[in-house]
Order: structure tokens, then C-alpha cells, then sequence
């Protein structure tokens, strides 16, 4: 295993569609394994193939839904599912420093297969449901700063961000 460098804006491959996968071998088990440890030491909440140069139809989500995070293996994945709608900020491990706001489905049902091309349906609401539109955008060439309403200038992310931190500990005023 190994980090994977990751590809940021002005690279052309990152507005580039991938293709599918069509092997499940070993290559495909050491790119996901890649993946997920340069998701983890980007500290990002998902990762798609593009962004690590493989224009392949693959992204790693981390589900915050449950009791304790999982990093949820796409491959092929497709949004079979979608309902409501939520306005938040988004940023991207591909476009450092640059938030901004984006209308997602509050909730989504992706289809997709394993590493070993099974395939499988997975839930997410709210902030996992933003996480697999994000990636699986990234999967047809898409960047959510081409998507967002507007981006946010640095003091705008400062006080969101404060905000939802007093939010989360119970101290709004």
C-alpha cells in the first residue's frame, strides 16, 4: 500500500469521464487500498480515482451515519435514489481552500459494486448523501465548485465553521 498523490484544479484529467471497471484483480484491490490510505491521511471525507490519476470509475466515501465512521468501497456506482434537498458547503482535497455552496439531495441510494464485483445498494442522508453526489460527480469530470451556488470567501468559511461548531457542543447563542 502506499499514499497516491492527489490531483488538484488546472489538471485536465480531473474534468476528464472515467470508465468503468471491468476487472476485479489485484490492480483494482491495490488502487482501493491506496485510496483509502491517502483518504485517511488527507483527512478528506472521500476520494475518487481521477483525483489520484486513474480514470477509472471508482471513490471511497467515509459513512458518518453510524455510531463510528466506515469507508464505503464505490465501484461503478450509479444514484438509483433521490430525495429532498439540502443547501451546505462543500470543499474538495482537489481544490484546496475553496468552499462553497452546493444543493444535494438530502438523501441518495447508490447501486455499485465491490472490490470483487459484487454488487450491492447503500443509503446515505445528509452529509454521506453529499459525499457520494461529490464523488461520484467527480466520476463524469465534474467539480462542485462548477456546481456551487457561489463560493464562499475566507471569512464567510470562518464563521460557518464556528457556527456549526457551537451548534455541535450546544452553546449557541
Amino acid at each position: 500500500m502506499g499514499l497516491r498523490n492527489i490531483i488538484k484544479k488546472g489538471d485536465p484529467s480531473l474534468l476528464k469521464k472515467s470508465r468503468e471497471v471491468t476487472s476485479f484483480d489485484k490492480r483494482l484491490a491495490a488502487l482501493l487500498d491506496d485510496m483509502r490510505e491517502t483518504l485517511i491521511a488527507a483527512n478528506g471525507l472521500g476520494l475518487a480515482g481521477p483525483q489520484v490519476g486513474v480514470l477509472r470509475r471508482v471513490c471511497l466515501v467515509i459513512d458518518t451515519s453510524g455510531e463510528e465512521e466506515e469507508i464505503v468501497e464505490l465501484v461503478n456506482p450509479v444514484i438509483v435514489e433521490a430525495e429532498g434537498e439540502q443547501d451546505g458547503m462543500e470543499g474538495c482535497l482537489s481544490l484546496p481552500g475553496v468552499w462553497g455552496m452546493v444543493k444535494r439531495p438530502m438523501r441518495v441510494k447508490v447501486a455499485a459494486q465491490d472490490r470483487d464485483g459484487n454488487w450491492f445498494e447503500r443509503e446515505g442522508e445528509g452529509l454521506t448523501a453529499r459525499a457520494f453526489c461529490h464523488e461520484i460527480d467527480h466520476l463524469s469530470g465534474v467539480l462542485f465548485d462548477s456546481v456551487a451556488e457561489r463560493i464562499l470567501d475566507p471569512e464567510e468559511v470562518e464563521k460557518m465553521a464556528e457556527e456549526e461548531k457551537e451548534a455541535e457542543s450546544g452553546e449557541s447563542e
